[in-house]
């Protein structure tokens, strides 16, 4: 097959280093951080609700690894949990021989043993371990990816290939696994399937390899799905499916410097997206549209002469001392928009649950006020201080990296790229900052120390 020739020929005999991480500065985070990431309570990007949420079977483990079904499954809920390096490093070798035994290897053993190792690889940061491997493993994933032959090896496949992605730090697998990953999402039968061959797509994309065309692609393929609510790829109202375009188009988006000419045609997409009935399929619509208005805005140059706007008096107005330049319109009929996303932030119909009211009553109070003020990144506060009368400012989303220091999520973009993250790595991201560059670099450090 022509994917497994061009796969021996980039990945054999050789290691790989991505364009990305020849590119990246190393952030001084992954150096300091030692301990486990956790959530305040205030952050939302875990607690989404999602009316259409995939089946999900991550915390099922066979009895063949029983060893690790409480501690793999409790690291991956961010619990703090200690395993001797050799016991997962030799459950890592024995599922790779598993992998890449396809001659004593049944479909479910297959699924089995690709569950288990991503499972492994979320939870610990194993570069070193898989990549002599890769000549063998990822042809096995291809197979198990074309092959289709269960949904749950298939998913199983997908879910490997994209810790794998971000894993390996390799400048090569994009290019072996677009092809099929995108035959995936055209034709197979499964709306599962289809969705989790979007997300190993988009973070291919984005981890592993593609060039901003590329990227630019991949792009406008999720956009004709949110476009079509699906039926350009045979899942019409599959609210996953379209779930997952619009989360992926937001990870990409967030690598492409200038989006001036792709914002008109997505803005469109993503404002009818806010009529849907699905609570997530509106609410990653409108983090896409938080994120298309935060970056109409730069900095402004040096020599630069512009005139000032009625931010002047707003923290997030100015990056590191340097002024926020509005660059472009982003949207034509603004007025309408903030009307709806009014709506959406103060929503009462019973049709919906309480819980997904919650949960678009907090997104869409961020939204709106972002698309109000662009420099404002979400669950930015305007709370005054009661003796003073002084303005707090600032992101209230944190993420406790250690004991010692906080990583803001103040910016659209680095709430799309923790989402991805935390849908690839799961509470296994809590290992990854501080070992793999490839995570800590993507959400480079920007907090405070205790």
């Amino acid at each position: 097959m022509r994917e497994r020739a061009l796969l021996k020929q980039a990945l054999e005999g050789k290691k790989t280093t991505s364009r990305k991480a020849r590119e990246r500065v190393a952030s001084g985070a992954s150096s300091k951080a030692n301990s486990a990431i956790n959530s305040p309570a205030h952050s939302r990007a875990t607690s989404r609700t999602r009316s259409h949420q995939v089946s999900d079977d991550d915390d099922y483990l066979s009895d063949e690894t029983a060893w690790s079904t409480n501690s793999i499954d409790e690291i991956l809920n961010g619990d703090d949990v200690e395993i001797p390096e050799d016991a997962w490093k030799s459950e890592l070798s024995a599922r790779i021989e598993q992998i890449t035994n396809l001659k004593r290897s049944s479909t479910e053993g297959r699924a089995e043993s690709l569950h288990a190792f991503a499972h492994v690889l979320m939870a610990r940061y194993a570069r070193d371990d898989i990549e002599p491997h890769v000549s063998e493993l990822l042809p096995s994933i291809l197979k198990s990816i074309r092959q289709e032959a269960t949904a749950r090896e298939t998913i199983t496949a997908l879910k490997a290939l994209a810790v794998v992605a971000v894993t390996l730090d390799s400048d090569t697998v994009y290019d072996v696994f677009a092809e099929q990953l995108k035959r995936s999402i055209q034709s197979s039968e499964s709306a599962d399937i289809k969705t989790y061959a979007i997300h190993a797509l988009g973070i291919t994309a984005f981890f592993a390899g593609a060039g901003d065309d590329e990227i630019l692609d991949v792009m406008a393929l999720f956009l004709e799905i949110v476009e079509s609510d699906g039926a350009s790829i045979e899942a019409q109202d599959e609210g996953n499916v379209v779930i997952a375009a619009l989360e992926n188009w937001g990870l990409l988006a967030t690598e492409i410097e200038d989006l001036e000419e792709e914002t008109e045609q997505a803005m469109d997409a993503f404002v009818e997206q806010l009529e849907s009935a699905d609570a997530g399929v509106q609410i990653a619509a409108g983090e896409n549209i938080a994120l298309l208005y935060e970056k109409s805005y730069t900095i402004q140059e040096a020599d630069e002469e512009v005139e000032d706007e009625d931010d002047s008096d707003d923290p997030e107005a100015t990056k590191d001392g340097d002024k926020m330049v509005k660059r472009y319109q982003v949207y034509r009929r603004q007025d309408q928009l903030l009307h709806t996303l009014d709506g959406l932030a103060n929503v009462s119909t019973h049709r919906i649950s309480k819980k997904d009211r919650k949960t678009l009553h907090a997104s869409f109070a961020d939204i709106k006020n972002s698309v109000e003020k662009p420099t404002r990144g979400p669950a930015y506060s305007t709370a005054i201080d009661q003796e003073s009368g002084r303005v707090y400012g600032g992101g209230r989303m944190k993420v406790r990296i250690s004991k010692q220091l906080e990583l803001r999520i103040d910016k659209w973009w680095k709430l799309q790229r923790l989402n991805a993250l935390r849908r690839t790595l799961k509470g296994g991201l809590i290992h990854h900052y501080s070992q793999n560059n490839i995570v800590s670099t993507a959400l480079p450090y920007s907090g405070r120390r205790y």
